[in-house]
């Protein structure tokens, strides 16, 4: 049985061309840019927070959920931890 082909090319000249396709994508993504995302901070955090106790319909609590937003952002600045009670992440910036 013989093998039909598309190309004009031989087997060992398709092999060398979509190898070195692959390893020049391999160059190019070697040598590109890295992208990252602008470092969270703690005031950023207390953003959220302050936000979140404006969502609670219970408007009497605003004033202490205000505050322990506040208190909050203090041990944040210290730490560079925000602990919101349910959950505590590390390495925010401490401004």
């Amino acid at each position: 049985m013989e093998r039909h082909c598309d190309s004009h090319l031989p087997d060992r000249a398709r092999h060398k061309i979509v190898t070195g396709v692959i390893a020049l994508l391999g160059i190019a993504l070697l040598c590109a840019p890295t992208v990252r995302a602008a470092p969270m901070r703690c005031g950023g955090e207390e953003s959220i927070c302050i936000n979140s106790c404006k969502k609670n319909p219970d408007k009497s609590t605003m004033s202490i959920c205000v505050t322990n937003c506040g208190v909050r952002n203090a041990m944040c600045k210290k730490t560079g931890c925000w602990d919101s009670g349910t959950q505590k992440y590390c390495g925010l910036l401490k401004q």
